[in-house]
C-alpha cells in the first residue's frame, strides 16, 4: 500500500510537497449575526403572535409582553433596539412608556394602534414615536417600516453627516451633523422626521418631488398612502415659514409635490452654531391623514 503522506504537508501539482499553508476556509468557524432585538408591547395575543412569528421569520429577536408595567421592565432589561407598542394597554398606556423612553434617550418607537384618530396621531408625535401604524396592518409594511426605522436610526448614530457644514437660506440655519436648526435665530423645534424632510429638500433646491418620492427618501420606504407626507410637510411649514399659509421656503408643485424654493443653500460660517439652537425631537411618520394641504 502506498505510503500516507508526511504529517503537515499536502502534494501539488506533479506531487511535490508543500509546506503547511492556510487553513482552509471552509473550515472556519462563522459566527452567527447578531440578531437585532424587538420588543413588542401588544395586549392582543392573536396581533402579537402573528407579527412576532412574522419579525422572528424576517431574521429579528423578538420579545412579547402584553401589559405597560412589565414592558418598562423588559424595555430597562432587554434594551431593545426597537419597541413596537399599543396604546391601549393594561397598566401604563402606550403613550406614557413612548413618553418615558424618550426620556430616556433615542430608542426607537414605533406605535401599532387601532386609534387612528388625529388627536391620537398628533400626541404619539408630540412624544416621540419614530412611525405610527393604525390597526388593521400589513405584516409586510410593519416589516418594512421597522426595518426603515433601524436604518435612519443607525445612520444618524453612525455620524454619516460629520464634518458637512451647515446649511444655510437667508435667516434658516440646519445642522445635519448636529440635527440642529434655527429661524431668525430662534429655536425650529423639529422632530427626526421634519428635520430628515427639510435637509433632504434643502439639499435638492429647486427640484420638486411627487409625494410617492419622498416617502421613499425620507421615510425609507414606499409601503403605505402618502397622506403621511402632507400631514408632515403642514407641521413643518408652521415652524420655519414665516406665514405657513403662504410658504416661501417650501412651496406646492400641485399635481406633482413639493420643492424647496431658491438656489443652492450655502454653508454657515465659521462659528455661526450658537447656543440658541437646540437639538430637534424624535418623531414619527403619521398613517393617511386626509386634512388638505
Amino acid at each position: 500500500p502506498a505510503a500516507p503522506p508526511p504529517v503537515g504537508g499536502a502534494r501539488a501539482g506533479g506531487g511535490a510537497l508543500m509546506g503547511p499553508g492556510p487553513p482552509d476556509r471552509r473550515s472556519r468557524v462563522r459566527l452567527p449575526a447578531v440578531k437585532l432585538k424587538i420588543l413588542i408591547v401588544e395586549d392582543d395575543e392573536t396581533v402579537s403572535s402573528v407579527l412576532s412569528h412574522y419579525l422572528d421569520r424576517d431574521g429579528f429577536a423578538v420579545t412579547v409582553v402584553d401589559d405597560g408595567t412589565t414592558a418598562l421592565t423588559a424595555i430597562a432589561d432587554l434594551k431593545p433596539d426597537l419597541v413596537i407598542l399599543d396604546v391601549m394597554l393594561p397598566g401604563v398606556s402606550g403613550f406614557e412608556i413612548c413618553k418615558n423612553v424618550r426620556k430616556a434617550g433615542v430608542m426607537p418607537v414605533v406605535i401599532l394602534s387601532a386609534r387612528g384618530e388625529e388627536s391620537d396621531r398628533v400626541m404619539g408625535l408630540e412624544l416621540g414615536a419614530d412611525d405610527y401604524i393604525v390597526k388593521p396592518f400589513s405584516n409586510r409594511e410593519v416589516a418594512a417600516r421597522v426595518r426603515a426605522v433601524l436604518r435612519r436610526s443607525e445612520g444618524a448614530s453612525s455620524g454619516e453627516d460629520r464634518g458637512v457644514a451647515p446649511l444655510v437660506h437667508g435667516t434658516l440655519v440646519v445642522d445635519p451633523f448636529g440635527r440642529e436648526a434655527t429661524l431668525d435665530g430662534v429655536p425650529a423645534r423639529l422632530t427626526a422626521r421634519e428635520f430628515d424632510l427639510l435637509v433632504f429638500l434643502m439639499r435638492h433646491p429647486g427640484q420638486a418631488f411627487p409625494r410617492e418620492q419622498l416617502l421613499e427618501h425620507v421615510w425609507g420606504y414606499r409601503i403605505g398612502g402618502t397622506a403621511t407626507v402632507t400631514v408632515h410637510m403642514q407641521r413643518l411649514r408652521e415652524k420655519i415659514e414665516h406665514d405657513p399659509a403662504k410658504p416661501a421656503l417650501i412651496e406646492t408643485v400641485w399635481g406633482v409635490g413639493y420643492r424647496f424654493v431658491g438656489s443652492a443653500p450655502v454653508p454657515a460660517a465659521p462659528g455661526s452654531r450658537g447656543s440658541s439652537i437646540v437639538k430637534q425631537q424624535p418623531s414619527p411618520a403619521f398613517a393617511a391623514d386626509n386634512r388638505p394641504e
